[in-house]
């Protein structure tokens, strides 16, 4: 359907699916940076995605909670698949949109492989599927396919440290803020979403370094995951502090994860009238330049 906006709106059904896979998202964090916060603090092993979701099961309320898990995940994957084949978030068909459209895709499918493991945990799966392990399997399938499997891994390495980089970036300059509606709360919370963002943009950097490694030196055990990335933060100088700081960091970003399910919009389906965060923004500075020429 088509308005005056100039594109086809997106249907209705599109932002429930998306608000409800943020939400997920939020909680699947909470409960990561909670065990890596305790990890720090106690002495244990830091565990990963794969791990924290498997933990959940021999809680009261923990198959229950990991269904919710699994179909959110599942939504926020379909959300992330939708937005890239219909370009729901208005990135466009040139280079640059077509880049970020793939990341959307690359995430959906990420976030799919984490439905399928929480899924898996609530229906009595054996095995805490570690993400470290999940990692290597595909490094070593990459390895095998041709000489140039080493280089591919490299890229893929790459391409996570810069993923890494880009939540940073997407921190400092408050780029959230783009899809994000007008809210005084949602502005409260800045200094936790940025913090969540950094803290999040760390630990995919580590695991894409991890990548580089394994892939210059051809062996697919150097490669790692949430695991790993935790165990090399807590090998450095105050490397306890730092662990715990990152729990803390990644409970931030689950708090940006709900705040992306409140306030969050979806582009398609946005009218002119809606006020972002960054338009307010925008028109703040504006007024202030005003006043002073």
């Amino acid at each position: 359907m088509s308005d005056t906006l100039g594109f086809d709106r997106a249907p209705k059904w599109v932002t429930p699916v998306m608000r409800f896979g943020y939400a997920a998202r939020g909680v699947t964090y909470v409960i990561l940076g909670v065990l890596t916060f305790l990890a720090a603090w106690t002495g244990g092993n830091a565990e990963g995605t794969s791990s924290a979701l498997a933990s959940l099961r021999s809680t009261t309320w923990g198959v229950p909670l990991l269904w919710v898990i699994a179909v959110g995940l599942l939504a926020y994957a379909a959300w992330r698949f939708i937005a890239a084949w219909q370009d729901l978030e208005l990135h466009g068909g040139g280079a640059k949109g077509m880049i970020a459209r793939t990341g959307l895709f690359v995430t959906g499918l990420i976030h799919l492989g984490l439905a399928v493991t929480a899924a898996r945990q609530a229906m009595g799966s054996s095995g805490s599927g570690e993400d470290g392990g999940q990692v290597r399997t595909l490094v070593s399938w990459l390895m095998q396919q041709d000489q140039w499997g080493k280089w591919v891994v490299v890229a893929l390495g790459a391409i996570t440290i810069g993923a890494g980089i880009y939540y940073g970036v997407k921190a400092l300059r408050e780029m959230y803020k783009k899809h994000m509606r007008q809210s005084p709360r949602s502005q409260k919370l800045d200094p936790v979403i940025k913090a969540g963002l950094i803290a999040h943009g760390i630990v995919v950097a580590i695991i894409g370094v991890f990548l580089i490694i394994a892939g210059l030196n051809a062996d697919p055990s150097q490669a790692g995951g949430l695991n790993q990335a935790f165990e090399a933060v807590r090998a450095q100088p105050f490397g306890q502090i730092l662990l715990g700081l990152l729990g803390i960091g990644l409970i931030a970003f689950a708090v940006y994860c709900f705040v992306e399910s409140r306030y969050r919009i979806v582009p398609r389906r946005a009218g002119p009238d809606t006020k972002t965060l960054a338009g307010r923004f925008d028109t703040t500075f504006r007024s202030a330049i005003a006043r002073v020429t």
